[in-house]
């Protein structure tokens, strides 16, 4: 328990880093790209990188014809899929974006451009 919470909260903090160091009297300059706080929510995903992601989890379900997925797709009307396939794609997508998506937000899920926005808009989609 201990060991879970210590790594929820590393994740979460932000360190200043030395810019310098002192090694045997002298002092030696750290590379200027080496940021000084970590960028946990600095990294955000590009609108481009969750649609590629997104088609990608939905062109390889077993279920989909590949050549019909595109980013204006809806999973039950456009593909054919039921509902249980429609919460196998949401649970791909958590895996794949790693996050996870409440039940209530993931039932609104049905097609790919609701799936692009809400993890595009998802402050911890990685």
């Amino acid at each position: 328990m201990a060991s879970a919470l210590r790594a929820a909260l590393l994740g979460h903090i932000r360190v200043p880093i030395a810019q310098n160091l002192t090694l045997n009297g002298s002092k030696l300059s750290l590379f200027s790209a080496v940021r000084s706080m970590s960028s946990h929510g600095d990294d955000h995903l590009t609108r481009e990188e969750v649609i590629d992601r997104v088609l990608d989890v939905v062109k390889s379900f077993p279920k989909v014809d590949p050549s019909k997925v595109s980013p204006d797709v809806h999973f039950q009307n456009d593909l054919g899929l039921d509902s249980l396939d429609n919460v196998e794609i949401v649970f791909a997508l958590e895996e794949e974006f790693k996050l996870e998506i409440p039940d209530k937000e993931a039932d609104k899920i049905d097609s790919c451009p609701l799936a692009i926005e809400y993890i595009y808009n998802h402050p911890m989609a990685g």
